[in-house]
C-alpha cells in the first residue's frame, strides 16, 4: 500500500535526518581539536522501481558519511619548535609504540596532519597520546640514506638524546696568502715565514697545522719560486706535505700561481685548486688556489700576510635545541654554533585522501579506498612542506554546523510529523471496520 511507503519513507528519513545529527554533533564536539577533519552526511533519494498513475510508493531517503580528510585547516603559531603541521597535501608518519617491531620499524603506518611533539624519557620525540614521529636517519656527515618510497622500511622512531654532545671536524680548509715578492730577489734574506691554522680533528680535538714558506733566492733576478713545508700537531709535528710554488710574473697574471710540484703529501689538483692532506685528526682538502687565478695563494709586493683563511668545524659542543624545517630535516643545534641533521621525515601521500581510514587522535590508517602509499621528500612531487611552531586546527565551521543543525532539526521534525499523519490515517482505517 502506498500508505505504507509513506511510514517507510517517514522512519528513513528520521534515520538519515539522525545520522546527519549524529555528524554535525561530531564536528562542533571538535571544533577545538587541532588537526580535526569534518565529518558530512549526504543523502540519496530511494525510488520504488513501480510507480505510476494514481498510485506512488515512496522510496524514502538513505544516508551516506564521508571525512573530508583531504580539506586542510588553518595554521596555528605556537611557541613550540617541534609542534609540527603540514602545509599543503600529505602527511606526517606516525605509529604507536606498541606497533613497533624490531629494530623500530613500525608494523603499521599511522597518518597524521599536525601534532605537538615532546621528547620522552629516552629522547624519542611522541605526542601526549603516546604517537611517535618516524623518519629516515641521517648518515654521520647529514645526508640522508637512499630508502624505499613504497614502504615502512628504513623508518624509525626520531630520537635526539638530551645530553647529546658532537663535534663537526674540519674537512675544508681555503687557504689565502700572500707571499712577498721581493723575498725570491738578489740579496734577500731567505728567511723562512712561518704560519699557524687551528682545525679539529675527528675526535674534537683542537690540533695545528704549522706552514713553513721557504723563498728560494734568485742569484740574478727574483725567482719566484718558494717551498712550503706543512706539519701536523696531531702527528707530534711529523710532515704532511711539502710543495714547490713558482708564481706567475706576467703583466696578465702577475702574482698567481703557475706552477704546484708536490715533493710529498696529496697531489695538486690543477681543476679545483687543492690538495688533500692526511693529517691524524683525519683527511682535510685545502684549496691553495687554481693556476692563473686569484684567490689562494698569491706573491705582490713586499708584505707577507694570510689574506682569507676559511674552515670549516668547531669544537664539541652540547646539544641546546632541535628544529624542522621545511623540508622535513630534524636539525640540532649545538652551543657552540654547529648544527647537524639527524633525521629526515617524509611526508606521506595517498591517490584519495578521503578513502582513508579515520582512526583516533586524529590519525588515519591506509586502506584499499585510499590506494597505495608513496614517501615523498617534503615539498616535492604533490606534497606540502612541514611547518615548525605551527598545528592545524579543525576545519569544522561552527556558524555553517548550527546552521545544519537548525535543518536537520526541522527536517527530522517533519518526518515526525509524517508518520503521526499516517499513523493517524491508519487508525481511520481500523475506525471503517468496525
Amino acid at each position: 500500500m502506498t500508505i505504507s511507503s509513506a511510514l517507510n519513507a517517514g522512519v528513513a528519513g528520521l534515520n538519515a535526518n539522525a545520522s546527519r545529527l549524529a555528524t554535525i554533533s561530531d564536528n562542533i564536539a571538535n571544533s577545538g581539536t587541532y588537526g580535526y577533519k569534518r565529518a558530512m552526511t549526504d543523502f540519496e533519494a530511494l525510488v520504488m522501481s513501480r510507480s505510476s498513475g494514481a498510485s506512488y510508493a515512496a522510496g524514502g531517503v538513505q544516508a551516506s558519511t564521508m571525512r573530508l580528510i583531504d580539506q586542510r585547516g588553518s595554521l596555528v603559531s605556537t611557541t613550540s619548535a617541534l609542534d609540527l603541521a603540514v602545509s599543503g597535501r600529505g602527511m606526517l608518519p606516525v605509529s604507536r609504540e606498541s606497533d613497533l617491531g624490531a629494530g623500530g620499524t613500525p608494523d603499521s603506518l599511522l597518518l597524521t596532519t599536525t601534532g605537538a611533539f615532546s621528547t620522552d624519557e629516552n629522547g624519542t620525540l611522541r605526542t601526549a597520546s603516546g604517537l611517535v614521529l618516524m623518519g629516515w636517519p641521517a648518515n654521520p656527515d647529514g645526508t640522508i640514506p637512499v630508502m624505499p618510497r613504497d614502504s615502512v622500511t628504513g623508518l624509525v622512531p626520531v630520537t635526539v638524546p638530551a645530553n647529546q654532545q658532537a663535534g663537526d671536524p674540519t674537512t675544508t680548509l681555503n687557504l689565502g696568502v700572500n707571499l712577498p715578492a721581493t723575498a725570491t730577489e738578489p740579496g734577500a734574506t731567505g728567511e723562512a715565514l712561518p704560519l699557524t691554522v687551528e682545525y679539529f680533528g675527528n675526535l674534537g680535538t683542537s690540533e695545528t697545522l704549522d706552514f713553513t714558506f721557504t723563498p728560494t733566492v734568485g742569484a740574478t733576478e727574483g725567482s719566484n719560486e718558494w717551498t712550503v713545508t706543512i706539519t701536523d700537531s696531531a702527528q707530534d709535528g711529523a710532515t704532511v706535505g711539502e710543495y714547490v710554488l713558482t708564481f706567475d710574473d706576467s703583466r696578465e697574471s702577475g702574482g698567481t700561481l703557475a706552477s704546484v710540484t708536490m715533493v710529498s703529501g696529496g697531489d695538486y689538483d690543477p681543476l679545483t685548486g687543492a690538495v688533500t692532506l692526511d693529517l691524524g685528526g683525519g683527511p682535510l682538502d685545502m684549496t691553495i688556489g687554481k693556476i692563473g687565478e686569484s684567490g689562494g695563494l698569491s706573491q705582490l709586493s713586499d708584505t707577507f700576510s694570510p689574506t682569507s683563511i676559511t674552515k670549516d668545524g668547531s669544537p664539541v659542543g652540547s646539544l641546546t635545541g632541535v628544529e624542522v624545517d621545511a623540508k622535513g630535516m630534524v636539525v640540532a643545534t649545538y652551543d657552540t654554533g654547529f648544527t647537524r641533521t639527524l633525521y629526515q621525515i617524509p611526508l606521506v601521500d595517498v591517490p584519495n585522501p578521503n578513502g582513508l581510514a579515520a582512526l583516533d587522535n586524529q590519525t588515519f590508517g591506509i586502506s584499499t579506498d585510499s590506494g597505495g602509499f608513496f614517501l615523498w621528500d617534503a615539498g616535492d612531487g604533490p606534497t606540502g612542506t612541514v611547518a615548525g611552531y605551527a598545528r592545524e586546527g579543525s576545519t569544522t565551521d561552527v556558524a555553517a554546523e548550527l546552521t545544519n543543525l537548525i535543518q536537520t532539526q526541522r527536517a527530522y521534525s517533519s518526518n515526525a510529523k509524517v508518520i503521526q499523519t499516517v499513523d493517524e490515517m491508519l487508525q481511520e482505517t481500523t475506525n471503517i471496520k468496525r
